[in-house]
């Protein structure tokens, strides 16, 4: 079986690389950007796609969506630093067939690239109630106080993005980045970046590929 790992975390594909080690039969192969994992699944067309959510530049959930555009039915087991069942649902609307968090269990994480391997699909069992529970709850109300610029902060925190990739993304400084996500959780009435990103994804936001990047 042929594996793709898309992380940009040495450690993290270093980790997996010692845990397949005594797995017969599987060939492991590496990059650390959404970019390079696209032109390497057109040229090689892995059985298996290992991948992170919090990518450089093109996010996880991007990534996802254009796999199953390009090759449908691809094999994809997200493995994120995310224990939160809304990045889960998510990854799993977009198109992953698996998802794990990075603090699981060797033993499940493994347990997962064999079911995903297999052509099963796989949901951490902690997150899989609460997936469910999220599934059941009314659509959120639309954010109609945030400005566009604030809109599309929500959406890139919603993707995995970090407050400094979305300063990359969107050519600002970090701190027009920080203050500007202040001013949302001022108007929104939170008090932590967890829970803007919770309101990003029940709202829908997260979900816009299209939306552009404001000016």
């Amino acid at each position: 079986m042929k594996i793709l790992v898309v992380d940009d975390h040495p450690i993290v594909r270093a980790g997996l690389r010692r845990l397949l080690v005594g797995e017969p039969g599987m060939a492991l192969r590496e990059v650390a950007s959404g970019k390079e994992a696209l032109v390497l699944c057109r040229d090689e067309r892995p059985d298996l796609v290992i991948l992170d959510l919090n990518l450089p530049g093109l996010g996880g959930l991007e990534v996802i969506k254009r796999l199953q555009l390009e090759h449908p039915g691809q094999r994809i087991l997200v493995l994120s630093m995310h224990d939160d069942p809304l990045y889960a649902m998510r990854a799993l609307q977009a198109g992953a067939t698996g998802y794990v968090a990075k603090n699981a269990a060797p033993d499940d994480i493994l347990d997962a690239i064999r079911r995903v391997g297999a052509g099963q699909r796989y949901l951490e069992p902690s997150l899989a109630q609460e997936v469910a529970f999220f599934a059941l709850r009314p659509p959120a109300t639309p954010l109609a106080e945030l400005s566009r610029r604030e809109l599309e902060i929500l959406r890139l925190l919603g993707e995995g993005r970090s407050l400094r990739q979305i300063a990359d993304t969107v050519g600002l400084s970090y701190k027009t980045i920080a203050n500007t996500c202040s001013g949302i959780k001022a108007k929104l009435g939170v008090q932590r970046t967890a829970e803007l990103i919770r309101l990003s994804i029940e709202s829908g936001i997260a979900s816009e590929s299209n939306a552009k990047v404001f000016e």
